[in-house]
């Protein structure tokens, strides 16, 4: 049986893999938002299709508080146990070894599968400039770009982070702003209960099934946990860049939902990858100076994202493999540029596997980034519950640890989080349960390895153990 080590850290890595501390407040802010701000660009159009309009602004503005509540109970963890690991760690002190892989794995989930959703996004915008470029070539070229972005140096990714998300937050604002002269309350409420004008309980299951999609407005903001070790002051800046992140992703994703629905019939933005530049369509038409900069300018969003989760799962890599749940492979780090090459090289190998495998994951009608952003909510969700979990349970078993943040109207924000997360993942069973099925396929494969290595990760423990 194996044994839960107090804490986790770099330094009690068998394999000395150590990051180095270097990210400032306003870059893990950078990071926080730009994680998820493609989520304002592409994805929650889907959502109109199974719930409407209003349907849909009620499932989000549920996920909103959802999300809001676990951001300031998550910090308390985050601020408690920094760690490249981030949830990993959070359930592995808290559950053991077992919690530490449910939590690990159901994030590398979460993250490995969120970047080829945004690449095809990327290669979809593209296609709109250029409709000569196969969108899934466009998106192995932003894979190759921006792993090596990577790869190169996290300061250096952290402030090219920093900048396209300040962009890609001017480009929401400019988009705005060139549709409002034509926006109608009346064109968003039009049939915006599943078809209807007016509200039915017959729309109720449509604004359950839309919940993954509300959802990819905020999913990965919890990212910045991982980037946790690579902060020069973790416990002071990462409350801050949580924060003032989740308060500016709730204003955009208002802000940009209510314009494009306000601006014509928004039953042509459900079911497309590219609804902000479909949308301004409506309002200039299709030959605007506009429209154009939408398109090259929206890219910012989608790269922010992109790059970011791209640092988000290597970092979980590295740290699943730095405490031996993953071969020790990936746990090496550059010995120039001090980064996961390894891990970043891994799991850009699955998500390019993920962009072609077209007839694998195209299942249950849906079309293939709805599927990938399906399996990444799945992981997310999992994730939400066991970190929310491990936060009571913490509170109980290591009363007296250093909780530089502790989360506010305790227990009650940490309890709707994980009721609204425990709701979400009922309610994407029920809408999903062959790519659920595919999902606990992975956990179970898995489990088989965590088990094997067993043994590797008690010799790990107590050759660390040894040299302290």
């Amino acid at each position: 049986m194996e044994r839960s080590p107090p804490a986790s850290s770099a330094s009690a890595s068998p394999h000395g893999a150590v990051l180095k501390p270097v990210l400032s407040t306003l870059q893990l802010w950078g990071i926080a938002v730009g994680l998820v701000i493609s989520g304002e660009y592409f994805g929650w159009s889907y959502g109109w299709a199974t719930a409407g309009t209003l349907g849909f602004t009620v499932t989000a503005l549920f996920i909103a508080a959802m999300y809001t509540t676990f951001i300031f109970s998550f910090t308390e963890l985050t601020t408690s146990i920094p760690h490249a690991g981030g949830p990993f760690a959070y359930s592995r002190r808290a559950f053991g070894p077992t919690g530490g892989y449910l939590a690990g794995a159901a994030t590398l989930i979460e993250f490995v599968f969120a970047p080829p959703a945004i690449s095809l996004a990327i290669g979809a915008y593209l296609n709109v400039q250029f409709p000569s470029i196969d969108p899934k070539l466009a998106a192995l070229g932003a894979y190759v770009v921006f792993m090596t972005l990577n790869i190169v140096g996290v300061q250096i990714a952290a402030t090219f982070e920093l900048c396209v998300t300040l962009l890609a937050i001017f480009e929401l604002l400019v988009f705005m702003g060139v549709v409002s002269p034509g926006f109608s309350l009346l064109n968003f409420t039009k049939g915006g209960w599943s078809g209807s004008d007016n509200f039915s309980l017959a729309a109720i299951p449509g604004m359950f099934a839309a919940i993954p999609f509300a959802i990819w407005f905020f999913l990965a903001i919890e990212g910045v946990a991982m980037a946790a070790e690579e902060a020069k002051d973790p416990r002071r800046s990462i409350p801050i860049a949580y924060i003032t992140g989740i308060l500016t992703l709730v204003v955009l994703a208002i802000g940009v939902m209510l314009f494009a629905g306000g601006a014509g019939d928004w039953t042509k933005l459900a079911n497309i990858n590219d609804p902000l530049p479909q949308a301004m369509k409506l309002i200039v038409g299709e030959n605007s100076n506009w429209l154009h900069m939408l398109v090259w300018l929206g890219l910012f969003g989608l790269v922010a994202s992109f790059h970011g989760i791209i640092l988000g799962y290597s970092r979980q890599i590295f740290a699943l493999a730095r405490e031996a749940y993953l071969p020790a492979y990936f746990a090496k780090v550059h010995p120039r540029f001090k980064t996961p090459h390894r891990a970043i090289l891994a799991g850009g190998a699955v998500g390019i596997a993920a962009i072609y495998s077209d007839e694998l994951i195209k299942i249950g009608g849906q079309t293939l980034t709805a599927n990938i952003v399906t399996m990444s909510v799945f992981g997310a969700i999992l994730m939400y519950i066991l970190s929310m979990l491990s936060l009571f349970k913490l509170r109980r078993s290591e009363a007296h640890l250093v909780r530089p943040f502790r989360a506010p109207l305790y227990p009650l924000f940490p309890a709707f989080a994980l009721f609204g997360a425990l709701i979400c993942m009922a309610t994407m069973i029920y809408y999903n349960p062959l790519i659920f099925g595919i999902f606990l396929l992975f956990l179970a494969l898995g489990y088989v390895y965590f088990l094997m290595t067993a043994r590797s990760r008690q010799d790990a423990e107590q050759l660390v153990t040894a040299e302290h």
